[in-house]
Parts: C-alpha cells; structure tokens; sequence
C-alpha cells in the first residue's frame, strides 16, 4: 500500500518528493521526514508514515526523533557561534579552559583536536554502563582524567559517545551553561526551531519511537567487542549502546550532545540551510563568515582509527568525502546512527535535514540519505550551480 506523503514540494523539487516517497516502499520506512531549505528558502518539507513500531500512530508535521550522532552536527554549530563571540579559539588548548584535562599528557589537546576527534578519547577505559554517559559532568571528569588511546593529533579516532560529555565539559566552563541549556535559549527560545538535547517533557507525546532490526541490537555489539582494537572498544562497545535507548525515559532525561538530540527535520534543514547562505536563521545571525571558515577548516584526513572509513574533519562537522554529501566539494554536515542526516553546501546554498525512525545498519551513506540527496543535487536549480 503506497503511504501517504504529506507537506509541500515547491515546483522544481518533484524529484525530492518523489525519492522520499520512495523510501518507504524500499527499504520500507516507518516514519520520516525530509526538509530542504535552497539560498534561505523552504523549498521542501515532507512528511509520512508512522512514529511508532506498530504502526498505529501517524507521523505529524511536529514529530521528533532522536537523530543520534547528527547531534554532534549541533554541537559543533553551537562551539562556532561561541567562537564567533570570542569566548573560545579552536586553536587554544582545552586545558587553558579546563586546567584538570591536562593531566596523563593531553596538555596540548586543541579545542579544535577535540572535536576532530584527535584526543584519543574515544571512551571511558575500565567497566562502563550506558547510564554513566547521562550524568554529563561525571562522565566528562572521568574521560579528562584518561590518558589518550592513541597519540593526540596522529589520526582521528571517532569518538562516538564520548564526544559528547567532553564537548559538554568544556563548553560548561566556558559559558557556564550546558550545550542543552545553549540549543533551548538560542534555538527553541530565540528561532523557534524544534530541536534539543535530550527530549523536553512537554515534548515527550511528539518523539518517534525509534525501531532497530536485528543486526544493530546491543547484545550483537557485544558478540563482536573481542574483535576491536582498544580504541575502538572504548567507543563501540564499553558500553555497547542499545539502538532503542532513546525509547527510554532515562535516555530522553540525560544530555548527551553527541547522541540525544531530538529534531525534526525542518530545525535541521533551518539550521544548516542558514550556514549555506546568509547565516541567518529565524531572523537572527548565527555567527560570522570567519567563524563558519574556521568550524569548517580541514583538521585531520584520513582513515579513521574506529571507523575503518576516510574521514575528513573540521572542528566537528564532517566534511565531503567520497560524495556521502553529494558532488560539491563544499559541503559539510553530519549523519547519525541509523539514517538521518544534516549537512549544508555553500556552493548551491543548499540545506538538508533527514530524520527517521526505523534504523539502518549504515553509519553514513545510508541509501536513503544517498537517494535524497542525489535527487536534490538533480533539481534544475541546483544542477545549474554546479554545471
């Protein structure tokens, strides 16, 4: 039975409408929704299916869902703007703003290492639970006090969750507020955009529930952790994450900036389709033209020490590579565990935002998000930017 598909594709986009329509015939979508915002402007913004695993209850025009680790797209926006106001330098240590995380040899850690995932802190050494990531100041103190897995600066070695409570550590000190806190007040309070870290409790009857097959439950991740190199076991499986956490009231209290975020695709599509044109979102700047240089700036290239997949780094957000993000060198954004994705191209002015709720097995370049934005690169007003 063909789902309906609710919203609007302006004239020149029916290629977009009808590669998300496509989704849920194969590989069968549950629930999702598509916005694509070209040189500041809406020009795409769908929705169908169902939020739930029984499929009983429709996908609305407000629903959220946990985006995992597009999340880390947010807050690699969110240290931009602040860098844009001078409170931090990329290239500055993290312990000339966290003196305690220069211990066990991390005194020359950048701020711009961090988030490039060159800290060599991919998680936490010794026993772990999922809960310890959703007390973000314990979990941050305890990651400070390791000593790197690897090197600092030798590779990238994506730190998955770990990222997260680092970011949050450190973006506390400087501001003396948490990134969550920072996405309510500039975000939801000053744009009016639906997005945040962690679920709101006024929020709770719009999130999706997310549905995972199989081969992405905890106890497979588990199966395979004899496998990994320490790096990689400290990210992926100490502990494993379970891909329905973010059903769970826990999962939705904490504040994790690398996995939690709930958004709908509008937000993300807002969001990043300003950092492609004018940088201006719901009628207020987000940061400066030399502060979007800088989060974009190569960091680091290569193939990364968790993920045997190229990466290229800026601070935080992922930069095209092998055309994940379509065939403009340009682009950037980030995807999450699953399917949904964000990402900006300066190049065409254009913006996407992807969230779903029945999960794939692909990191990045789930072919949902490929199908999408190849349709998108295909609309006329797109394609002529980069003939």
């Amino acid at each position: 039975m063909t789902t309906p598909i609710h919203g609007i594709a302006r004239p020149g986009y029916e290629g977009v409408a009808a590669a998300f329509a496509a989704n849920f015939v194969a590989p069968g979508e549950a629930g999702a929704a598509l916005a694509v915002m070209v040189d500041g402007v809406m020009v795409v913004d769908l929705w169908g299916g169902h939020r739930d695993a029984n499929r009983t209850l429709p996908w609305e025009s407000d629903t959220l869902a946990n985006v995992w680790s597009t999340t880390k797209g947010v807050t690699a926006l969110c240290f931009a703007m602040i860098a844009d106001r001078g409170l931090i330098d990329y290239d500055r240590p993290v312990a000339d703003y966290w003196p305690e995380f220069a211990v066990n040899g991390k005194g020359e850690i950048t701020v711009a290492m961090l988030l490039s995932h060159q800290a060599g802190l991919t998680g936490f050494v010794g026993e772990a639970r999922p809960e310890d990531y959703h007390d973000f100041e314990a979990a941050a103190d305890r990651l400070a006090a390791q000593a790197p897995l690897f090197p600092p600066g030798s590779t990238s070695g994506y730190h998955a969750i770990s990222i997260g409570p680092l970011a949050n550590g450190l973006f506390r000190r400087v501001t003396g507020q948490s990134l969550g806190a920072f996405v309510a007040a500039e975000f939801v309070q000053q744009r009016g955009l639906e997005i945040a870290i962690g679920l709101p409790a006024a929020w709770t009857d719009r999130a999706a529930e997310m549905i995972a097959p199989p081969e992405l439950s905890s106890s497979a991740a588990a199966d395979g952790a004899s496998a990994l190199t320490p790096a990689q076991f400290a990210a992926l499986a100490n502990p494993p994450v379970d891909p329905l956490a973010p059903n769970t009231a826990a999962w939705r209290a904490a504040e994790i900036p690398s996995a939690n975020g709930f958004a709908t695709a509008r937000a993300l599509a807002s969001l990043y389709g300003a950092l492609a044109h004018d940088r201006v979102c719901g009628g207020v700047q987000l940061m400066g033209g030399g502060a979007l240089e800088a989060a974009i700036r190569l960091r680091i290239k290569g193939i990364d020490a968790v993920l045997p997949i190229p990466a290229r780094w800026g601070a935080g957000f992922l930069l095209n590579s092998d055309n994940v993000y379509g065939p403009s060198s340009a682009a950037f954004g980030h995807s999450g565990w699953g399917g949904s994705f964000a990402m900006a191209d300066p190049a065409t002015g254009v913006g996407i935002g992807y969230v779903m709720n029945r999960m794939g097995t692909d990191i990045i370049g789930d072919p949902r998000d490929q199908s999408i934005i190849a349709a998108v690169y295909a609309a006329p007003a797109v394609a002529a930017r980069l003939a």
